[in-house]
């Protein structure tokens, strides 16, 4: 079995549950409501049976599952080699034919089946088997891997009269609340589980784009790309990934995050997100505490990436992004969300608190890159040589060598970090060995010497903003660390 290591924090060992691994990439998609932009209306009997009323008010899963199957398919996709495809239980291979298994479910009366995109990656064929037998071609409409969504469609004949799964709307889902799953794990067709929703919002793969429902709803292999329904018989996600180490834990896409991307699927084949090439923090009372901001709320940049719309725009580190286009921001989840929601080459107006001072900043945004994926496998390590007690660091000077070394850019300037203790407040912000410390509450620190001037004044209490440099993902953030009195 395939173990998905996505987020080291998480630690977890995440597995997808359908043929073929996840690799996603890129940026993050707008939650939006309202209902699906072209999709047909079920038909009046799905409708009438799927209302509310229907169910009474008990829940019923039974009644839910009986009706909602019909719109439930199985997804097979095979391929005749000459590419490297994974699934869920072997390693990558070339130039051997692959096939797996995934579900879907049927979304309006045209044939538009939407499914995961790492079940149907690679494949050169996509078979649909409806639940009443019948197996059919399908093609690709559109996909979309930084959210691992895929749209298919089938031509079931003009006379058929396709059974549709409703979408919901997965922003009024609460935690607690309780919901199904429908799929084929293991090849056990239109298998049925209940559970509750555990988390919203969980971040996974990649922490700007996230936001997947956790449920104990079991979900196995051949579950991906199948539907998470509420007890009002409403689909509201699209069941994605399982945890390798529980069989209780489990991971679907927001309905409402797809919806958002269904008209460009349909029209393009793929997705294009405004971006504006910053990184972001959330504002907290330790970052505007040790960084003296005026405001406690909106998105401090941490980084501005060279010849992005942002640089051109003249957004600096340590700016807050308050609103855009007079819309307040909360939190920089809600800012990108905004930003990729829009269309590139649109035009967003910021407020900005740089320093005390607000101003406005007009920024076109750009069309968001693919982000590679490929692994790193720098282990930056090296010997410790003079211990921090008040932090629980081990740093050094950065020299040429440590620079080819650990394949550092070549202008930094600060201390890298060779050790961290256990338990330390360093460690619980989340400082990792490899890191280089550019910056402590705006105070530049070019060597030792600096980062221990910096460190002597701080007193028990006090909140202090480590500018840092990561080498594995190759961007530099804003950490906050308080200091903890002596015992």
């Amino acid at each position: 079995m395939l173990v998905l290591v996505a987020v080291v924090a998480f630690m977890v060992g995440l597995v997808v549950a359908g043929s073929g691994i996840r690799m996603p990439s890129g940026p993050l998609t707008v939650l939006s409501k309202g209902p699906v932009p072209g999709a047909a209306a079920p038909t009046q009997a799905v409708a009438s049976l799927l209302s509310p009323a229907s169910l009474g008010t008990g829940i019923d899963f039974a009644e839910v599952a009986s009706r909602m199957n019909a719109a439930v398919v199985n997804v097979d996709a095979s391929s005749r080699g000459g590419r490297s495809r994974r699934n869920d239980l072997e390693e990558p291979q070339r130039d051997v034919p692959r096939q797996g298994a995934g579900s879907g479910f049927i979304i309006d009366a045209d044939g538009h089946i939407l499914t995961n995109f790492h079940v149907i990656d690679g494949a050169d064929r996509i078979t649909i088997t409806l639940s009443d037998g019948r197996a059919l071609r399908a093609r690709v409409v559109g996909t979309d891997p930084a959210i691992d969504v895929a749209l298919l469609a089938i031509d079931a004949g003009a006379a058929a009269r396709l059974p549709v799964a409703r979408l919901g709307d997965s922003n009024q889902l609460r935690v607690g609340e309780w919901v199904c799953a429908i799929g084929n794990p293991l090849g056990y067709v239109h298998s049925v589980t209940v559970g509750v929703v555990s988390f919203m919002g969980r971040k996974l793969f990649d922490n700007s784009l996230d936001d997947y429902i956790q449920t104990d709803a079991a979900i196995n292999f051949g579950n991906s790309g199948g539907p998470l329904i509420n007890a009002r018989g409403d689909v509201i996600g699209i069941n994605t990934a399982i945890s390798s180490q529980a069989n209780n834990i489990g991971f679907a896409i927001p309905i409402n995050q797809v919806r958002a991307v269904l008209p460009q699927l349909k029209s393009r084949g793929r997705v294009a997100r405004g971006f504006i090439g910053v990184t972001l923090e959330t504002v907290t009372p330790a970052l505007q505490r040790a960084l003296e901001l005026s405001t406690a709320t909106g998105a401090i940049v941490q980084e501005v990436t060279p010849a992005t719309p942002g640089e051109r725009a003249g957004l600096r580190t340590y700016d807050v992004i308050r609103s855009v286009d007079g819309r307040d921001v909360t939190s920089s989840d809600e800012l990108i969300r905004d930003v990729s929601g829009r269309a590139p080459g649109s035009v967003a107006r910021l407020q900005v608190m740089r320093d005390g001072r607000e101003l406005d900043v007009l920024v076109k945004l750009a069309e968001r890159p693919r982000v590679d994926n490929a692994s790193d496998d720098r282990r930056p390590v090296a010997p410790a040589d003079t211990t921090q007690p008040p932090l629980g660091l081990v740093v050094r000077n950065i020299e040429p060598a440590t620079v080819q070394r650990y394949g550092l850019p070549s202008s930094l300037t600060g201390v890298l970090v060779t050790r961290i203790e256990p338990a330390s407040v360093a460690h619980v912000a989340r400082v990792r060995r490899g890191m280089v410390i550019l910056e402590i509450n705006r105070r530049r620190v070019s060597s030792v010497e600096d980062y221990e001037r910096v460190i002597a004044r701080a007193r028990p209490g006090d909140v202090l903003a480590l500018y840092v440099y990561d080498p594995l993902a190759e961007q530099r953030s804003i950490l906050t660390v308080t200091i903890e009195g002596s015992e």
